[in-house]
Formats: C-alpha cells, sequence, structure tokens
C-alpha cells in the first residue's frame, strides 16, 4: 500500500487506479476491485466515473490540502496553467499568484474560505511562462465528517479576453455617451410606453426650456398629429422615418420652434438579454426608438421671415381689394335706396298730378341708377381661387399676430398668445383664414381703443376638442350688447364711432370663410368683462372638401 501512495503523488490518480486495476496486489480482496468498478448506489459514484468525469472537466479544478499545498490538478487545469501536474502537486497555490493581484483580495479569500464559506472572484495569475492572465476563481471548502476543513476545492478558468471585450463595451459606450452629449442635436431613447430611457445634454436643456415638459412627448405627438405617423404600429411593424419636420409650442407662449425628426427602432437590450430571448430574432425581439431631433428654428424663422413679407405683401394686396369690394358694395347699397323709391314711385297708377315730365324723368333716373349699379357690380374685384392644403392653425395665427403687431404696440394692447402645442392640421386656404383671423383680431383691436380702458389685453388660445379645432379670441374692452350680438355679423353693420372708412363689411366676410370650412363662430353669451368669440373648425370636413 506504501508503493501505491508514492505512485499516487508522482502521477495522477487516475493513472494510479488504473494501474491498480490492471494489475491488483496479489491478496487484495475482490470486493476492493469490484467497488470501483461498480455503478453508484443512491447518492454515491463509483470512484473511477467521478475520478474520469473530474479530469476530464472543461474547468481547471485544483484540490489542495487546508494549507494550500496542492494534492491534484485536471488536465484543464495543466492545458490553462503550463504547469504539469509533477510542476505543481506538493507545491503551494500561490505558484500561480501574479503580483498584480492587491494584497487585500488575497486576504479577503483567506478569510472568507477559512470561515468555511465559498469565496468567488477575480485574481491575476500568471502561467509557467510567467503570461499573466485574468482567472475567474472559485473555492469551496470540502469538510471532514468531524466538520473541520479537509480540503479546498478550486475552480477556475481564463477570462482575459471577456475582461477585454468588457473594457472594449465599457470605452465604446463612454465614447458614444461623451459623443452624444456634446452633440449638437436632441437625441432619446423611448420605449413603447414613451418612457425615456436615455438621452444626452441637448435633450435636458431643451426639456428645461419647455418647463420640464418631456419633449420626446412633445414630438412624437407633433409626428401623430401633423403627418399622421402611427407610432403605435411603428414598433411592431418595424418602420421607421427620416428628416420630418415638426413644429412645437412650448409651455408659455414662446415663439414656436421646428424640429427635422428621424426615428431608428433599436432592439430592447434587456428583453435580448433575457434566458426567453436567447433564441429570438432581433426582428422579433422588442424595440425601442431612437429619437433624434435637430432645431432648425433659426432657419426656419428666416425662411418664415422672407415669407412673412411675401404674406404682408398679399394681405395688403388682399386688404385693398376687399376695401374696395366694401366700399363698392356699400355704394351698391346704398344706391339700391334711392332706387327701391323710385320703383314705387313709379308703381303708383298713373293719375293726372304724375303724368308727363316728372314721370319721364323718375323713368330715366332709375334707368341710369340701374346702369350704375351694373357698373359698380362689374367693377367689384374677383376673389382669387385659392388651392386647399393641410393648415396649422397655430402658424396662420401666428403669422396674423405678427402683422398686427405695429398695431398692436400703438394702441398699448398686451396680446396673450396660448397656443396648444400640438394641433391637427384642418383643411381650408390660408389666405381666407388669414383673413379670417384678420378681421377677428382687427374687430377686437377697434373695441379695445374704443373703450378708453387703462388696461388692454388681447388673448387668442387654441385647443382640440373631439373632432373640432377651437379658436378662442378675448378682448378686455367694452364688450358687446345683447341686441347687436345678431346684428354684428349682418352685411354694412358697424357698432363702431368711427368706422374709419369700412363698409361694415369685415364680420360678413369672417363669417362667410368659416362657414365655407365647415365651421361655425359664435359670441360667448354669458362672458362678462370684454368679448369672446368662439371659432370651430373641423379637423377633418364631412365631404372632404372646402367649398
Amino acid at each position: 500500500m506504501n508503493s501505491l501512495k508514492m505512485n499516487v503523488r508522482s502521477t495522477s490518480l487516475q493513472d494510479a487506479i488504473s494501474t491498480f486495476l490492471s494489475s491488483p496486489p496479489e491478496g487484495t480482496p475482490l470486493e476492493v476491485i469490484e467497488a470501483f468498478e461498480a455503478p453508484g448506489v443512491k447518492e454515491f459514484l463509483p470512484p473511477k466515473l467521478f475520478l474520469e468525469t473530474v479530469e476530464q472537466a472543461p474547468v481547471a479544478i485544483s484540490i489542495t490540502s487546508p494549507s494550500a499545498e496542492i494534492l491534484y490538478v485536471n488536465k484543464a487545469f495543466e492545458a490553462l496553467t503550463g504547469y504539469s501536474r509533477d510542476d505543481v502537486v506538493g507545491r503551494n497555490e500561490s505558484v500561480l499568484s501574479s503580483k498584480s493581484t492587491p494584497a487585500k483580495v488575497y486576504q479577503d479569500l483567506w478569510s472568507t474560505i477559512q470561515s468555511k464559506r465559498v469565496w468567488n472572484g477575480k485574481l491575476v495569475n500568471h502561467r509557467k511562462d510567467k503570461q499573466e492572465y485574468l482567472a475567474d476563481l472559485m473555492i469551496s471548502p470540502v469538510l471532514g465528517k468531524d466538520g473541520e476543513i479537509a480540503y479546498f476545492l478550486g475552480m477556475h478558468r481564463d477570462i482575459t479576453a471577456l475582461h477585454q471585450l468588457e473594457r472594449q463595451l465599457s470605452f465604446q459606450k463612454r465614447l458614444i455617451e461623451g459623443a452624444l452629449d456634446s452633440a449638437p442635436m436632441v437625441v432619446s431613447m423611448v420605449d413603447s410606453g414613451r418612457k425615456v430611457l436615455l438621452d444626452n445634454q441637448a435633450y435636458k436643456a431643451l426639456q428645461g426650456d419647455f418647463r420640464g415638459v418631456e419633449p420626446a412627448d412633445m414630438i412624437l405627438d407633433a409626428l401623430e398629429t401633423q403627418i399622421g405617423l402611427d407610432l403605435d404600429s411603428a414598433w411592431s411593424a418595424e418602420s421607421e422615418f427620416t428628416n420630418v419636420e415638426v413644429r412645437l409650442e412650448p409651455p408659455g407662449g414662446k415663439g414656436p420652434r421646428w424640429f427635422i425628426c428621424s426615428g431608428v427602432l433599436v432592439e430592447d437590450p434587456e428583453a435580448a438579454a433575457t434566458a426567453g430571448g436567447y433564441f429570438t430574432t432581433p426582428e422579433s425581439s422588442p424595440h425601442h426608438l431612437m429619437l433624434i431631433a435637430n432645431e432648425v428654428t433659426s432657419s426656419r424663422q428666416r425662411i418664415n421671415e422672407a415669407r412673412m413679407n411675401l404674406i404682408r405683401a398679399n394681405m395688403t394686396e388682399q386688404q385693398l381689394v376687399q376695401t374696395m369690394r366694401e366700399a363698392i358694395s356699400g355704394s351698391i347699397y346704398k344706391l339700391q335706396e334711392p332706387l327701391n323709391v323710385i320703383r314705387a314711385a313709379l308703381n303708383i297708377p298713373e293719375s293726372s298730378e304724375n303724368k308727363g315730365t316728372l314721370r319721364n324723368v323718375l323713368w330715366e333716373a332709375l334707368s341710369i341708377g340701374s346702369e350704375a349699379i351694373e357698373n359698380l357690380q362689374d367693377a367689384l374685384p374677383s376673389p382669387k381661387i385659392e388651392q386647399v392644403t393641410r393648415v396649422n392653425i397655430n402658424e396662420i395665427l401666428h403669422q396674423v399676430i405678427n402683422l398686427s403687431t405695429d398695431t398692436l404696440l400703438a394702441s398699448g394692447i398686451v396680446i396673450d398668445w396660448r397656443p396648444a402645442p400640438i394641433l391637427p392640421t384642418v383643411a381650408g386656404r390660408e389666405n381666407a383664414l388669414r383673413a379670417l383671423f384678420k378681421y377677428l383680431i382687427d374687430n377686437a383691436i377697434a373695441a379695445l381703443n374704443e373703450s378708453n380702458m387703462d388696461f388692454r389685453e388681447l388673448r387668442i388660445g387654441t385647443q382640440v376638442d373631439g373632432d373640432e379645432l377651437v379658436i378662442e379670441i378675448i378682448d378686455s374692452g367694452s364688450g358687446i350688447p345683447e341686441k347687436m350680438r345678431l346684428k354684428i355679423f349682418e352685411p354694412f353693420f358697424f357698432g363702431w364711432e368711427n368706422p374709419k372708412g369700412h363698409a361694415g363689411m369685415g364680420l360678413t366676410m369672417a363669417q362667410e370663410v368659416i362657414i365655407s370650412h365647415g365651421g361655425g363662430i359664435e359670441v360667448d353669451s354669458d362672458f362678462l368683462g370684454g368679448c369672446r368669440i368662439f371659432v370651430r373648425l373641423p379637423t377633418a370636413p364631412s365631404d372632404g372638401e372646402v367649398t
């Protein structure tokens, strides 16, 4: 038996058992030989099978004494470290230790296993050729029947390549985060519930400008309402979008801001990293939306400024034409009165009193008057035929307010602009809608000027009410008397002390425009302290067209 122990130390334990079984010493009991070959009984494996399993395990295994003297290593240990069994059996496990591992790590290791607990951690080891590698190590105390430590079982693997990959990924992550934070465009990652998972400094700055409101929510709402992008199906259908311009109205009534937006679907890393997601393909995995928004407000404002000049010129021309139409229509209206009197006189039965020259004069006056009316009607400028497009009412109102800025300032009127942050577009004629709101704002300015009040305020707001878009225009003037609330929309009626050359057709024209767009206009009869007018426009006309 002494020779067997020596053989176990000089060669592998498996080889020793194999040698023993091939030529057992004379007198060895048959029961001992059969015990090595017999299948396991209940909780025990046969020693030969156990040794073969350990020997062929793909992880490096070592067994040491309580003092860390190596008693056994398997083939994976030899392949990993470069040390053969003869090199390390009988030596301390510290033969693998590298000076790159801090002393406190070894102190923690030894304290843990001495207290009969399993230690798991990482050490910097070196191979026989002194090349260092990072080892993921687990050491488990093996207790004897007396409950004391009999051996230590150590298992470790080389994770140097994994560590390098983690460092590279960490570096790339910091690089990407640094690039995103320094990028001028707004970047955010949102899930299908619109929760912001990641953002950059530009996004945070925009959120500050928006008084804490999530810019991602506003942008996504704008994409849905302004261009009809179906984001609910976008996450499942994996549709993406590029270079879509949206207009946002920041909270607080500040000027509008424009962004060019793109959306890229990114696989949800958490769902992909779960055990259940191992066999899923990127196409079938849940996705997040990488939202990129590049602000183009400055360039858009320059374009809008040039456009405003064109609109201003167009509105001036339109105003001139409208003034002519009002003046001519007013003249026709006034001419009709004496002509109606003449017609009534001519319808009186002829008698001796009205025979002769007077009747002839009346017929001549009627003929001349009728001809004059026809000439005036022919002189009426024809309204321009305008194409129907999808119109952003916030933008139209903002343009009209800009056009009225000089008048508002000259009259000392404070403008309180309260647009809804996101509005659906409506089908309409831009110039006609501008004229509509110009009539209403001019009407409110006139009311404020004649009120002679010290504080003059004009409040304009927009909101969505079901399938309607509601525009609210409030002035702090003296209000409209109840008996005049229906008359104000009649042709050639005005209630101002100073008509300033107008024939009283402004509100009539406004009503015609709103009716042609399938909407309505009303005066709030319950409003006190001024006048409140509601303009309602359908977001989608029932017949699909504007008349």
